[in-house]
């Protein structure tokens, strides 16, 4: 049975108060604490990384910012992302074989995949945590494990990916524009993404809130006639979006409370 959204926030909370408190926490003590199982507080503790609060560690997790405020990050761009996973999702078909990387907003698509016979490709270890419909067959590429991100790199990474074609791809990015393309901050994670882009034989989309719009990183990924779609929100810098548009892709931009 699905949990009440406002438990689930207000568990949350106390996790975060104990690790302001404490500076770190244990899985198992929060469990035993809460009275909930270990796998559901490292789920807690994943939504708390992908908000920037805390690094994840085995067994736990530390603070990473010493004067957290909960309420800022109840204001982030959380919804955004959400909204821009749960559109894409509407692009999976039954039978599809996609491609998804170590983006948590890529990786938001397996919450809204329902009742569909699908199968995933990722180097994203945080997949393992993810919450997806029983239709959903996930596979990993294996290969080198680098934290925080739990990013699966290196060259049994690639021979893996090598070997295998998807219908369609959604990747996220450090930063995407129409000059630079897809960009990263993570050199390893380059040629994975360019793998995933050339053994797709489909649609490539990229998932990519506002504060991605616009911004260039060290490392390009894909040029950005590479992409079919760009899925984005209201806050997208308008003038990029255009010019994108102008290059032949097909650009989406979502407001969070609009119904989709």
């Amino acid at each position: 049975m699905k949990m009440n959204k406002s438990v689930v926030d207000a568990r949350r909370n106390r996790i975060m108060q104990q690790i302001q408190k404490n500076g770190k926490v244990n899985v198992d003590d929060l469990a035993q604490d809460l009275q909930v199982s270990p796998l559901t507080i490292r789920r807690d503790l994943q939504y708390w990384e992908e908000k920037g609060a805390v690094e994840r560690f085995y067994g736990g997790a530390k603070l990473i910012q010493q004067f957290v405020d909960i309420e800022d990050f109840s204001s982030s761009n959380e919804p955004y992302k959400h909204a821009i996973a749960k559109y894409a999702a509407n692009f999976v078909e039954d039978g599809d074989t996609i491609f998804i990387n170590t983006s948590s907003t890529a990786l938001l698509i397996l919450k809204y995949i329902i009742n569909k016979r699908v199968t995933v490709i990722t180097n994203n270890g945080k997949a393992i945590l993810m919450e997806y419909d029983p239709g959903i067959s996930i596979f990993l590429t294996g290969g080198e494990l680098r934290t925080p991100k739990e990013a699966m790199v290196g060259e049994f990474a690639l021979n893996n990916l090598n070997r295998i074609s998807a219908n369609k791809c959604f990747l996220g990015c450090s930063g995407i524009s129409a000059k630079d393309g897809m960009t990263t901050a993570i050199l390893q994670e380059v040629v994975i993404n360019e793998g995933m882009i050339n053994r797709c034989i489909g649609e490539t989309f990229i998932l990519a809130d506002h504060t991605k719009i616009g911004n260039v990183h060290s490392f390009v990924s894909g040029e950005i006639h590479n992409f079919d779609y760009i899925i984005t929100d209201k806050l997208a810098d308008e003038g990029e979006m255009m010019a994108m548009e102008d290059m032949g892709i097909k650009t989406v931009k979502l407001d969070p409370l609009q119904k989709i």
